[in-house]
Parts: structure tokens; C-alpha cells; sequence
């Protein structure tokens, strides 16, 4: 099996356009990886200018990240779709959920050539369980649902975890992620949950916001209020703690103390659908 480590200039997938930023790409220069170009390094100047606290944001969501599906594979789901992936960064979903039950089942989707590259080489499933890898964008749910490895992976007549982490922000109103989440929504049985995280200026002095850097990089970026956030949890019924701020969401296990909301300015949810 090939190993992607890292894509040297000559390497780069014919399919892949280096001139322009990729948010898993930024993403991961951010954290210290080494997996993204020179549009994707100015990007997260900007951002990181703008806001000199996203790496903590970022640690933070994929702590997050652990945390809710640890709780949601000890509740007993076994099945779970992530959407907008992002680079693979151990521990990944299917490691924790399978280091629960093994035999959970997990269906990755992302739109970049190099986290799909990355998540076929490196994410490997327990012998009892499944991993998938879609190449689909986030903003196509029709695309996601009727895709078959989702179909031959995921038994959608049974609870589904549906994950939104890192990925909302770039998904602003006039791209319809209401809409987006709820089509997923509808296609999953009662029992099923949705795992939710979005970033939010609400707790910035003014001043400090990476939207226009993204947005000047030609990622779109759209920060959320809490009534904003709230919405997209509407019919849905939210498990404790409800609403929090980012690093705030069941924390018991992290370093002490957390981050403030100026640092990691997120907020997170899990809900069940009835």
C-alpha cells in the first residue's frame, strides 16, 4: 500500500489545484502538517493573523470530536457518517468507535483528493467492523446518500450518527446547510444523532475574526451566533449538557482547566432524533 505522508511537488494528483486554498488543507498547515501548498500557507497567515488562537480552536474540535463519539459508541450506536473528514489525525472516529465495539461501521466523506487519498491509505477498519471513504462535497447530501459504499456500509434502517465538525463554517446560509442537514437527517431512523460543532465570533473582541481572511482566500467562512447555531438542532432532542461552548462539552477527562470561549470560540451539541 502506498504511503501518503506527505505529497511531494511531482506527486501532487493531476486532479488537485495547488493554486487555490482548500480548507482541510489550511487545516492542517495550522497544526503542523505538512499536507498543504502555498495557497493553503498564506490562507492560514491571514487567518492565523486575524486570530492568533485557531490552533487551539482546532485541537479543540478534534477533542471534541473524541469526546462525542466516545459517549455516542458507549450508548450503543454503531454506525457513523462524517462529513467534511478533514485530514487524518489518530485518533480518528472508527478508532474510538471500534475501540468500543469493533464492530462499528464508518462512512468518511470529503471533497479534497488528498484526504481521500490519505483516508484509503492510512485508516484501516477492525476485521469486525467497516470504514468508507466518499469523495463527495458536503453540499451534496443527494450524492452522499445514494452513493454506494454508503449503501453497502451503512444499514440506514438502524441509529446513525451524523457528524458536522470543523466543516459548518464553511458552509455559509446561501449554500442551504439547514437544509443540507436535514435532508441527511430525514434519510436516518428514529435513534439516530446528530453530533454538531460550530465555530462562532461571539465571544471575540471586535477586531479578532478570521472570516475575511478565508473568505479574501476564497474559502467561504461564516461564523454562527447561538440562536444561529441553535437552529440547526431544531425537532431534535439535545443530550446533556445541550449547548456549550466547544471545549466545554463533557470535559471530565481533558486538561484542566480548559481554554476560554476567546480561545476556542465553538459551540457544540448532541441531539437525538425522536
Amino acid at each position: 500500500m502506498a504511503n501518503f505522508t506527505s505529497f511531494e511537488p511531482d506527486d501532487v494528483p493531476p486532479e488537485i489545484d495547488t493554486s487555490v486554498a482548500h480548507s482541510a488543507r489550511v487545516y492542517d498547515f495550522i497544526l503542523g502538517g505538512k499536507d498543504n501548498f502555498e495557497a493553503d500557507r498564506r490562507a492560514a497567515a491571514g487567518a492565523m493573523e486575524a486570530n492568533p488562537h485557531l490552533a487551539t480552536a482546532m485541537r479543540e474540535n478534534r477533542a471534541l470530536m473524541r469526546r462525542m463519539t466516545a459517549v455516542l459508541a458507549k450508548a450503543g450506536i454503531r454506525q457513523f457518517l462524517d462529513i467534511g473528514t478533514g485530514l487524518p489525525t489518530s485518533p480518528n472516529v472508527h478508532e474510538i468507535a471500534q475501540s468500543i465495539e469493533p464492530a462499528s461501521r464508518v462512512v468518511y466523506v470529503d471533497n479534497d483528493p488528498i484526504v481521500l487519498a490519505h483516508a484509503r491509505a492510512l485508516l484501516a477498519s477492525s476485521p469486525e467492523g467497516a470504514c468508507a471513504y466518499i469523495d463527495a462535497d458536503a453540499r451534496d447530501p443527494d450524492k452522499i446518500l445514494a452513493h454506494p459504499k454508503l449503501r453497502d456500509t451503512l444499514d440506514l434502517s438502524e441509529p446513525v450518527a451524523l457528524m458536522f465538525f470543523g466543516i459548518l463554517q464553511f458552509i455559509p446560509d446561501d449554500a442551504g446547510p439547514h437544509a443540507i442537514i436535514g435532508r441527511l437527517l430525514a434519510a436516518l431512523p428514529s435513534g439516530s444523532y446528530l453530533a454538531i460543532q460550530q465555530p462562532t465570533a461571539d465571544f471575540y473582541p471586535p477586531g479578532v475574526s478570521a472570516q475575511a481572511a478565508y473568505q479574501r482566500a476564497g474559502i467561504p467562512f461564516q461564523y454562527r451566533t447561538r440562536e444561529q447555531f441553535a437552529a440547526f438542532l431544531d425537532g431534535l432532542e439535545l443530550v446533556d449538557p445541550g449547548i456549550t461552548v466547544m471545549a466545554d462539552w463533557r470535559p471530565d477527562d481533558e486538561t484542566q482547566p480548559r481554554p476560554p470561549a476567546t480561545h476556542a470560540a465553538a459551540y457544540a451539541a448532541l441531539a437525538r432524533k425522536p
